[in-house]
């Protein structure tokens, strides 16, 4: 069966009207004879098919007492809902939850992430996404503990969808000292325990690969059931949501070409397996390196 050929804006616009519409209680039909539609134009706007002006899905969104923000929000979305790829830019610093990404990581049914210096957000122990968050300086101090909730969130979303998902990860990110040794060694066996996951496939990119695809920098694909897929690629403040089919075709060859010089599974846990036996072991000996200093 083909993959329907909808849009990221498309499809929030679609889900934040039908969840207006289904707030109300009423039948979809009794919506529409509210605003003088019938009850298939009604089903046509929701799916990405048109057929009524912003001013018609207006009255729509007022009938339906639709809060202020949403309604400015979808009726934003609504004129552009055909319109491929996303450019998000958020000002000084990103929202606490990105709703475009929660909603896509709810609805995917695979996803391939590429990171380059730190361990995915996905796979990140809360100490561990806390020092990262901590260490930002384009996220405001007061709003930590809500990032950190909003960022288990998405990995709940993932979790109990139980999306498919494979994670390439540069050996170097395992080598960075986040938070300290003790929360770099819970991380590493944290990572470790993951990989034993059936939906979840760890593979490590070797420094000794030297040069490789992935060099200009991290990305997540979404695949789906229904739909084509997409790539985000995230900043300090702007999300983009790529959908053209060559820029997704160019993002598949860079996984290939990881996947090339990435470690198997097997490797893969032996490596977190020897990091983390290294990094317990510094830790336990750092104490007494330090009372021979003193002595």
């Amino acid at each position: 069966m083909p993959k329907r050929d909808s849009t990221v804006r498309g499809r929030e616009f679609g889900d934040g009207l039908r969840a207006v519409v289904e707030a109300t209680g009423l039948p979809a039909r009794e919506v529409a004879d509210k605003v003088g539609w019938h009850e298939s134009k009604l089903s046509n706007v929701i799916n990405g098919r048109g057929g009524a002006t912003l001013l018609e899905v207006a009255l729509l969104l007022g009938m339906c007492q639709a809060s202020p923000a949403e309604q400015t929000h979808l009726l934003s979305l609504y004129p552009v809902a055909d319109e491929k790829g996303w450019w998000q830019q958020h000002g000084k610093f990103s929202p606490v939850l990105s709703r475009t990404v929660t909603e896509n990581l709810r609805a995917a049914e695979a996803l391939v992430g590429w990171q380059t210096h730190m361990v995915p957000v996905l796979l990140q122990t809360v100490d561990y996404m806390s020092a990262v968050l901590s260490a930002s300086r384009t996220i405001p101090a007061d709003e930590l503990q809500q990032r950190v909730q909003a960022q288990l969130a998405m990995q709940e979303a993932v979790r109990q969808n139980q999306v498919k998902c494979t994670f390439y990860i540069h050996e170097s990110a395992l080598h960075l000292e986040v938070g300290g040794a003790e929360v770099h060694g819970g991380q590493v066996f944290h990572l470790f325990l993951m990989s034993a996951w059936s939906n979840i496939d760890v593979r490590i990119v070797p420094s000794s690969a030297g040069a490789h695809a992935g060099l200009a920098g991290p990305f997540t694909s979404l695949a789906f059931e229904k739909y084509v897929p997409l790539v985000w690629v995230e900043t300090d403040n702007s999300s983009l949501f790529v959908e053209n089919k060559d820029a997704i075709a160019g993002y598949e060859s860079i996984v290939s070409a990881l996947d090339e010089v990435s470690l198997n599974a097997t490797e893969t846990r032996a490596l977190l397996a020897r990091l983390h036996e290294e990094v317990e072991a510094a830790s336990t000996a750092q104490p007494n390196d330090s009372l021979d200093r003193v002595n």
